[in-house]
């Protein structure tokens, strides 16, 4: 099935994109979550304009991830979490949880959807995690994880 992408969809594309996949995958996933719509004749001035409004914001946004790049990779940021008493958590540090630890800390502002964590954050102590700013720029953040009060 051929659709139109709204939002981006980290193994698919930017939004804009027309890709090709399986009926369900659409039906099931991505048309509901309205993730993507589907492909029209008329879907084309669509495309346009969702792809024009994305170049122009490209620019803007590619220098403003160049400079919160440099804030997030010099700074150490706390995410307070519960956990027992040998350092296990209960449960594991969700990406909402750094987004909002972030913004706390006064370094920026930053979508919980752009934070990638190679292996779940279950211990207390230092992790890195990688942000994803712009389709160009990548930036590591290094967490210090500790026990909530």
């Amino acid at each position: 099935m051929k659709i139109i992408l709204t939002h981006e969809v980290a193994t698919l594309g930017a939004p804009g994109d027309v890709v090709e996949v399986k009926d369900g995958y659409a039906r099931n996933y991505l048309l509901p979550r309205h993730l993507a719509t589907p492909w029209t004749k008329g879907g084309q001035k669509q495309v346009d304009a969702i792809t024009k409004a994305r170049a122009t914001r490209a620019v803007q946004s590619l220098e403003q991830a160049k400079s919160l790049k440099g804030n997030l990779e010099s700074s150490v940021v706390q995410v307070p979490a519960r956990a027992g008493a040998s350092g296990r958590l209960f449960g594991a540090v969700t990406t909402a949880e750094i987004a909002d630890a972030v913004k706390a800390s006064g370094v920026g502002s930053i979508d919980r959807r752009t934070v990638q964590v190679a292996t779940p954050i279950r211990n207390l102590g230092n992790h890195q995690v990688s942000v994803k700013l712009h389709p160009e720029v990548e930036a590591t953040v290094k967490l210090d994880v500790v026990a909530a009060k």
